[in-house]
């Protein structure tokens, strides 16, 4: 990357590029993109610092948080980082692993395209690779009990060990595991099959405050927002309040943009006025029928109900976001209300147990906690600045995402590249069961390929690549898959005894996604740059060209 932006351009000659020369080209500008985060995995990664264009910094190891800033010109390339962000949505983790898995099978394919192998020979052996990859990996998976915290917190471990806030792993691994616990929904909730639903996007919400100590990071057993009350004689503390959710605005309603009033007599621009106030009042008295304590609206507080609700001793927060008020309402029990004439008895929270407003730094934040359940949270994060904030956001996202996936697929299979070269070994042996037909080779190619994350892992840490992956192979040859890389000493390691295991899913997600994005740029042939023909005004009109006249 250049000295002043993040630009990473891999430029292809204009035109056309195809056969042979248009698969090494994508299978060439592939590996690049996987060389590039290569030193980002494992415990001993190395940090990349990225500037972008406005003149700001980005320092982090997340495979995904790199590729989606740097700036590629290659298609395959673009491919490669669209894999990158496809694993983070859908597992959140193994993100710098799909691509230098990726990388390295499209690289061992090289060596097949140059003896002369047809590449749907070459896709068709890839195919049985991947089923059997994943039966061996079904093989050596063992089950986890999702409620025990001990499992759980060892599990959410190894998502953060190779991660910038490996420091305060077990702060960050009880956060993770607090959040998702509260947004777990009930199986019979959701449709389906007694399936949770665990949206960590929308219910656990991450709340960054710059200052502090990293180790006052909490989760919260409620919502915290950015917001203040409206007029400063209303109460900042309020325990066990009855909460009162609306979608409406508090305020006379305005006419539409061509609204105009003709009055014939000068008393009736008073009347007109008076019952805009009586509106507003009516409004607000309909809501005091319920007695409560706290009125939250999406919309705006007129000043007239503002100083009504001052006189009943009720508190007002408005505009919030409509997100926000959404977890409010799961988080105190609450039902939001459109119309006021709609308002109910049942519709009011009653389920927080303090509601406070506090000052950090310069702002005001309300808080509503001590919910007797809640299905939604916030996670507030303290520390030093901001870049530092945004870092260990992205890493408590990963986090929070192995613990989901272990909800929904409660498997957990060998780390430290035990299981990867695990299916390397496997492949091998059923390779020979391939012998004498030429899908023998590629098939072999994918066994090699995998043996990629243990030698990074090991060639990270500082070890001997050679040395230790001859001794993890030996190791594998006789049965004992648990056995992987340790990535701080770059040593070989039990992971039984180590304790790095890591979920079944994010494995199994990572071959499928590596593989099949090798099989796709296989396929392609040929790479033919579109041209946009630009056409003048003058050149559409329907004269006959020169020729024809």
């Amino acid at each position: 990357m250049s000295g002043q932006t993040p630009v990473f351009v891999m430029n292809s000659a204009p035109g056309r590029q195809s056969g042979r020369k248009a698969q090494i080209s994508n299978i060439t500008a592939a590996k690049t993109v996987a060389d590039v985060i290569r030193t980002c995995l494992g415990p001993k990664a190395m940090l990349k610092m990225i500037l972008d264009p406005m003149g700001g910094i980005l320092l982090t190891n997340d495979g995904n948080a790199i590729l989606r800033e740097i700036d590629v010109a290659h298609p395959a390339a673009k491919n490669m980082i669209e894999l990158s962000r496809t694993q983070d949505e859908e597992c959140g983790d193994g993100t710098t692993s799909v691509i230098i898995l990726a990388g390295e099978i499209l690289a061992q394919s090289l060596e097949q395209l140059e003896r002369d192998i047809h590449p749907v020979v070459i896709i068709s052996a890839y195919n049985k690779a991947l089923q059997e990859a994943l039966a061996i990996i079904q093989r050596i998976s063992i089950p986890i009990d999702t409620s025990s915290d001990e499992e759980m917190l060892k599990l959410i471990k190894t998502s953060i060990g190779t991660k910038f806030v490996v420091r305060w792993s077990d702060l960050m691994c009880s956060l993770a595991l607090q959040a998702v616990r509260i947004v777990a929904q009930d199986p019979d909730v959701v449709t389906g099959a007694g399936i949770k639903s665990v949206d960590i996007k929308r219910y656990a919400r991450v709340e960054k405050v710059p200052g502090g100590e990293i180790e006052q990071s909490r989760v919260l057993d409620g919502i915290m927002l950015n917001k203040d009350i409206t007029h400063p004689n209303m109460r900042r503390r309020i325990k066990n309040p009855r909460i009162v959710l609306l979608d409406c605005p508090l305020e006379y309603k305005k006419g539409e943009s061509q609204t105009n009033m003709e009055f014939s007599k000068e008393g009736d621009w008073g009347r007109a006025q008076d019952i805009e106030e009586e509106q507003v009042k009516a409004m607000v008295m309909k809501i005091l029928e319920f007695k409560p304590d706290l009125v939250i609206t999406e919309k705006g507080v007129s000043d007239l109900a503002q100083h009504v609700f001052v006189k009943h001793n009720v508190s007002a927060i408005r505009r919030v976001r409509k997100s926000d008020n959404n977890r409010i309402a799961l988080a105190v029990g609450a039902t939001i209300v459109n119309r006021i004439e709609d308002l109910r008895e049942s519709d009011v929270g009653t389920m927080c147990g303090l509601f406070n407003i506090e000052k950090i730094g310069d702002e005001y934040f309300t808080f509503l906690t001590e919910c007797e359940t809640p299905k939604a949270c916030t996670i507030l994060l303290r520390g030093p600045s901001k870049d530092i904030l945004n870092e260990i956001d992205r890493n408590l996202a990963d986090a929070m995402n192995v613990a989901r996936n272990v909800v929904f697929n409660p498997y957990l299979c060998p780390g430290g590249g035990a299981t990867e070269m695990a299916v390397s070994v496997g492949l091998q042996q059923a390779s020979k069961s391939l012998s004498g037909g030429v899908e023998a080779w590629p098939f072999r190619a994918v066994a090699d390929a995998v043996e990629v994350i243990p030698r990074t892992l090991v060639q990270n840490s500082g070890g001997n690549a050679i040395r230790v992956l001859t001794e993890l192979r030996a190791k594998h040859a006789l049965g004992e898959h648990s056995w992987g890389v340790d990535g701080n000493t770059g040593k070989i390691a039990d992971m039984k005894t180590y304790g790095l295991y890591e979920s079944a899913s994010v494995k199994i997600q990572t071959f499928k996604t590596a593989i099949e994005a090798a099989r796709m740029l296989l396929r392609v042939d040929d790479v033919v740059q579109a041209v946009r023909k630009e056409r003048d005004d003058n050149t559409t009109s329907s004269a006959p060209p020169p020729e024809m006249e």
